[in-house]
């Protein structure tokens, strides 16, 4: 799927977003949106596109964001994240609990 006004490096950014994603066992086609989508916003971003939304240009980047949103860091994952395992896990009490409790129940 990759645009015919593509360079040869934002085509390579392309097939290694979407190989990634597919490795992580997201489906072809939506790994395809996804690495398209990315590309295009580092273009926008680059000013290499014709037109590019404010949220393209003044957002942070793809890669900082992925990096932000990865819940692997410091944060790990967020109060609600752990409150939705909590209520998949039937635990009791988890509406008055705090991020660290619900950590614990949930661990």
């Amino acid at each position: 799927m990759p645009q015919a006004g593509w360079s040869n490096k934002r085509e390579r950014q392309y097939e290694h977003i979407k190989d990634g994603l597919e490795e992580r066992g997201r489906p072809e086609d939506v790994a395809e949106e996804i690495a398209a989508r990315t590309v295009n916003k580092e273009r926008a971003r680059a000013g290499e596109a014709k037109q590019a939304s404010r949220t393209s240009t003044k957002d942070i980047s793809s890669g900082r964001r992925g990096g932000l949103r990865s819940h692997s860091g410091p944060g790990g994952r967020t109060r609600d994240q752990l409150y939705a395992e909590a209520q998949r896990k039937n635990v009791k009490g988890r509406s008055k609990m705090t991020k660290a409790q619900l950590e614990r129940a949930v661990s």
